[in-house]
C-alpha cells in the first residue's frame, strides 16, 4: 500500500501508556467481555477466543455463547504488563493513522451521496486491556467494535498474532481488519446493527448465529468497498488484493474452529466460512456499491 502519501487521521486516542490491573473472574467490568451480535465481536475477536479456546482445552462456543447477542466471559490474569514501545509499533500506528483516514475519505464521500453526513469514529490504540463503554477487554480478544461508543479498538500487537499464528501477513491485510470494524461503524450508522439485535433477541441460537453471519459478512464487504475506492485513488499497490483475501481466509468460522477442535459446526458460525468471507469481500471491492452489500436480501451467502 501506498499508506505514506495520505493523510493521517485526527481520530487516534493512544492509550498504549495507560495500565490496567484488576483481579477476578467472570462477568461485569472486572471480566473479559466478549461481545456477541450487534457488531461487537470483531475480527480480533473470533481469532482470539478460538486462540483461548485451544489453549485452555475447551469448546470455543463457551466462550461465544452460542452467538446470543449477549456478553460472555473468559478468565484473565490479575495483572496486565504492558509490552515497551517499539519504533515498529509506533510506525504501526502512523500506518493505522492513515488506513482509518483513508476510510474517513470513502464513507464521507458515500454518505454525501446519499444526502447524509458521516460521524466518523475514532479509533483506540491500547495494550494489554483497555475500558470502553461496552466493557472491559484485553488485547488477547483482539480489535473490536463498540456500537456504545461508536470507537474502535485495537491493540497493535494483534497483527503480529495475524502475520505469525494465522499466515497472513501485508500492509493491506492489516488495513482490512481497520476497515472491517468500521464497517461495523458504518451499520450502526444506518441502524443495520440495531435491528439485527432487536431479531436476535427474538430468535433462536440457531436463527441468533445466522443473523450474525450476515451481519459480519456485510461488514467484509463494506471493508471490500473502502478497497475499491482506495484502489481508484490509487493506494493500493499489485499483490495488496491478495493479502486481503489471505486474512479474510485465514479468519473464516470454518477454518478456526477445524483448527481448535478438528470438526465444523456450521450452525454455530457467527462470521461466516472462508470461502463466504472471501465472496463478500470481493463483491464489495469489485462493485464498489453499497446496495451490493445487501447481505440480508441474499439467497446465497
Amino acid at each position: 500500500m501506498r499508506w505514506q502519501d495520505g493523510r493521517e487521521s485526527e481520530n487516534i486516542e493512544d492509550r498504549r501508556d495507560e495500565g490496567y490491573s484488576g483481579g477476578g473472574f467472570g462477568g461485569g467490568r472486572m471480566g473479559i467481555p466478549i461481545p456477541i451480535g450487534r457488531g461487537g465481536l470483531g475480527i480480533g475477536g473470533l481469532v482470539a477466543v478460538f486462540l483461548i479456546s485451544w489453549v485452555l482445552g475447551i469448546d470455543p462456543m463457551a466462550l461465544l455463547g452460542g452467538g446470543d447477542p449477549t456478553v460472555a466471559t473468559a478468565p484473565r490474569t490479575t495483572t496486565v504488563q504492558r509490552a515497551p514501545r517499539s519504533g515498529a509499533e509506533d510506525e504501526l500506528k502512523s500506518f493505522v493513522g492513515h488506513v482509518l483516514a483513508d476510510t474517513e475519505d470513502t464513507w464521507n464521500a458515500a454518505f454525501q451521496q446519499m444526502g447524509r453526513t458521516y460521524q466518523e469514529p475514532r479509533l483506540v490504540l491500547f495494550s494489554g486491556a483497555v475500558d470502553s463503554a461496552c466493557g472491559t477487554a484485553q488485547s488477547a480478544m483482539g480489535p473490536f467494535y463498540c456500537p456504545l461508543d461508536r470507537k474502535v479498538y485495537i491493540d497493535l500487537g494483534f497483527y503480529r498474532d495475524l502475520r505469525d499464528r494465522f499466515h497472513a501477513p501485508g500492509d493491506f491485510a492489516q488495513a482490512y481488519v481497520v476497515a472491517h470494524e468500521v464497517g461495523h461503524h458504518v451499520q450502526t450508522l444506518l441502524g443495520i446493527s440495531q435491528k439485527v439485535g432487536e431479531a436476535q433477541q427474538r430468535a433462536s441460537k440457531t436463527e441468533a448465529n445466522a443473523l450474525s453471519v450476515r451481519l459480519e459478512l456485510q461488514a467484509d464487504c463494506f471493508a471490500g468497498l473502502w478497497g475499491n475506492a482506495a484502489q481508484r485513488r490509487g493506494v493500493l499497490e499489485p499483490g495488496d488484493v491478495d493479502e486481503a483475501l489471505n486474512a479474510a481466509t485465514a479468519i473464516g468460522d470454518d477454518r478456526l474452529q477445524q483448527q481448535a477442535r478438528g470438526r465444523v459446526t456450521p450452525d454455530s458460525f457467527t462470521h461466516g466460512s472462508s470461502a463466504q468471507r472471501v465472496r463478500w469481500f470481493k463483491r464489495g471491492m469489485d462493485s464498489g456499491r453499497l446496495d451490493a452489500c445487501d447481505t440480508f436480501s441474499a439467497e446465497r451467502l
